[in-house]
């Protein structure tokens, strides 16, 4: 099985960027309880759209809960859940172990990740982790290629990486410095930055270089590694989209052809649309070192370049029958879903008939609904008649009748 691209989301325009550059799954968070509370972030009505619109084209979508709650918050988190449970949520990510359990008697077929948050950065953390009820682990980030090898070979849980983006100076969800000197707890979601501040002689001796591990592709996929993930809930859509197609490719050549080349010329550009002064390749290979630190202010950079503005089609097959005296009918298939509907009876033509050529031109008029269809059928008498308004109607009606049969899989009742 290929392994997960995931990538982030910080408001439903990066959301609309990661699933067109070809990220498998998605990981956003609402408006509160996210480790990224600056974020834009989602309201309810939002995000149930984009889950619905990701599991229209088979994709996942994962809630962040990762931050350490307060006991009287629990009750609230739950009452957040629902509504995306019943809707089809693939996953949430925690950081709190103490939401695991409350989340598996709750919402049992929900999956619940523990985020890099967790300090997993062992087989035995893992383990009890997964006897909690956790089925992915996010390892800390400062963990190697080794260590993330043998969690994966012995611990029974799936394992989810960090392959890009920021890096933190302290061990993953264990720095209290921004709590400590503001009062804003990076365990709450509030985190001030404060390694990214210069400190004696102006130096910026804590501000970490960017994560950039495309060359480590192989690497990662040959250690069994499910998920590999892009940090990035606080960016602009721009750099989601470049480093989510940048990463795409590379897997994708990796799964075709078993290799890739350096990529230098894609790592150029994707560190031109977001980065600190520079790149590394994290703690895959290396402990640590000097070189892994900026030590000057950080240079960040915007690209400019204009995204794609179409989007994902689900390609379905129409057939349309249209006889006198009878209800117009149209079938839609995609894959194992078929739906039927009627539209308004087709009438007797006095003048203009309508032709087979004009009917599949109508029907062919899908705009932006996200359906396409790649082959038609139309069954009709001669001499009969339609407006076009009803033909549309039709078409409208057959179409969104099609999203609800496939969203129907994904949804579930407590």
């Amino acid at each position: 099985m290929r392994a997960e691209l995931l990538s982030p989301a910080g408001d439903p325009e990066c959301f609309k960027a990661a699933v067109n550059a070809g990220a498998d799954a998605v990981y956003m968070g609402l408006k509160r309880f996210g480790a990224r509370s600056f974020a834009g972030n989602f309201t309810e009505e939002e995000f149930v759209e984009a889950l619905d619109h990701a599991h229209l084209f088979d994709k996942k979508v994962y809630l962040t809960l990762n931050i350490l709650m307060k006991d009287r918050e629990l009750t609230e988190a739950s009452r957040l859940l629902e509504p995306l449970y019943r809707a089809g949520l693939d996953g949430v990510i925690v950081q709190d172990t103490g939401l695991i359990s409350l989340i598996k008697r709750e919402y049992p077929d929900l999956s619940v990740h523990v985020s890099t948050q967790g300090f997993v950065t062992g087989v035995h953390g893992a383990r009890l982790l997964r006897e909690l009820g956790a089925e992915r682990v996010v390892p800390a980030r400062e963990l190697s290629l080794e260590e993330i090898r043998e969690i994966k070979e012995k611990a029974g849980v799936e394992v989810e990486c960090f392959i890009h983006g920021a890096l933190c100076y302290s061990y993953s969800g264990m720095c209290l410095m921004s709590s400590f000197l503001g009062g804003r707890s990076g365990n709450r979601g509030r985190c001030a930055g404060p390694c990214r501040q210069p400190y004696e002689n102006n130096d910026y001796i804590l501000s970490m270089k960017d994560l950039c591990a495309l060359r480590e592709i192989p690497a990662l996929l040959k250690a069994g590694v499910d998920s590999l993930k892009i940090e990035g809930r606080m960016k602009s859509k721009e750099y989601v989209y470049f480093v989510t197609s940048a990463y795409r490719k590379y897997m994708d050549l990796y799964y075709e052809k078993g290799d890739l080349n350096k990529g230098e010329k894609d790592i150029r550009e994707i560190l031109e649309q977001y980065s600190r002064s520079g790149a590394i390749n994290g703690y895959f290979h290396k402990h640590n070192g000097g070189e892994m630190i900026t030590r000057e202010r950080g240079s960040y950079k915007a690209g400019e370049a204009v995204l794609p503005e179409s989007g994902l089609s689900l390609e379905a097959s129409v057939s349309a029958v249209f006889k006198k005296g009878r209800k117009a009918r149209i079938i839609l298939e995609y894959g194992s879903h078929r739906v039927e509907c009627e539209g308004i009876n087709v009438e007797e033509a006095e003048n203009k008939p309508l032709s087979p050529e004009r009917i599949e031109k109508q029907l062919r008029k899908t705009g932006n609904s996200g359906v396409s269809f790649k082959k038609t059928e139309i069954i009709s008498e001669p001499d009969i008649f339609l407006p076009v308004s009803g033909i549309n109607d039709l078409r409208r009606k057959g179409i969104e009748a099609l999203k609800e049969d496939i969203l129907n899989e994904y949804r579930r009742s407590l």
